[in-house]
Order: C-alpha cells, then structure tokens, then sequence
C-alpha cells in the first residue's frame, strides 16, 4: 500500500502542475494538498478538521513551500522536528527562493532536500519525478 504525499502549497497552478508530474512519472501514491502552513501541521498532528485522522499513519515525505498564509513553511518544518511523532519524516522544501538565506535556514531546521521549483513546466515535470523516484522508490526510510 502506498502512503500518501503531503503537498503544502498555496499556488493552485503549482498544485496542478505537481499533479501532472506525479501523473506523468507514474507515482500512485495519493496527493493530499493542504493550502497553508496551519492546515499542514493540524493535518500532521491530526487536530481541527484532521482530527478524527490517525496521527501516527504519516505521509511517506511533505513537499513544503516555504511562502505560505498563516503559518509559514519554516515554522512548519520547525514544528515537524520538534515532534517526537515526526521528527524524521521526510521533508523536501519545494520553492520558487534562491535567497540563501532560505536555503540556510531550511537546513538548518533540518529540511531533508531543497529543490527550486524550475519556471519552465518541463522542468518543473522533471523535478517533480525525480523527487518522486528518490524519495519513493530509492530511499529506504527509517522504519
């Protein structure tokens, strides 16, 4: 059985693009998108609308925007390594920053991989696979 993908993102063009790559590489695992960093982490910790959710049953790996409402993709990573329950989930930061100071940051709270996300779609196609086969298919995760 595959576990799900969380997609933390706000742009419903980056969604649709993410969906299309995932299609397109043959990734099965289901996608759950959440708009904003407060829906990640209350889906993550299974409280307000997730709250009937099993807290333990965790994606396979979150593909985080860093720019997002509410609750900013750091303070989510933070939070994420915080928790006993999801301090070595998988989290691959997926953002349009070049600012060093994002990268730095992300990896300082102890972001797994930073990926730019690429302007031009094709790109952007082939980003999102090769996430996908890594993190899927090659990487033997902690159990």
């Amino acid at each position: 059985m595959h576990k799900d993908i969380l997609l933390v993102e706000d742009n419903p063009d980056d969604v649709e693009l993410t969906r299309i790559a995932f299609d397109e590489a043959k990734i099965a695992n289901n996608l759950v998108v959440v708009g904003d960093g407060a829906e990640a982490l209350d889906y993550l910790f299974a409280r307000g609308a997730y709250a009937g959710r099993d807290a333990h049953d965790l994606p396979s790996i979150v593909l985080l925007d860093l720019n997002l409402p509410k609750v900013d993709g750091r303070e989510v990573l933070q939070a994420i390594r915080a928790n006993d329950t999801t301090r070595t989930l998988p989290v691959v930061v997926l953002t349009t920053s070049t600012e060093p100071f994002d990268v730095e940051a992300s990896y300082a709270l102890g972001v797994n991989s930073y990926i730019q996300k690429p302007v031009d779609f094709e790109q952007f196609v082939w980003a999102v696979k090769q996430v996908g086969l890594y993190w899927l298919v090659l990487n033997h995760p902690r159990t």
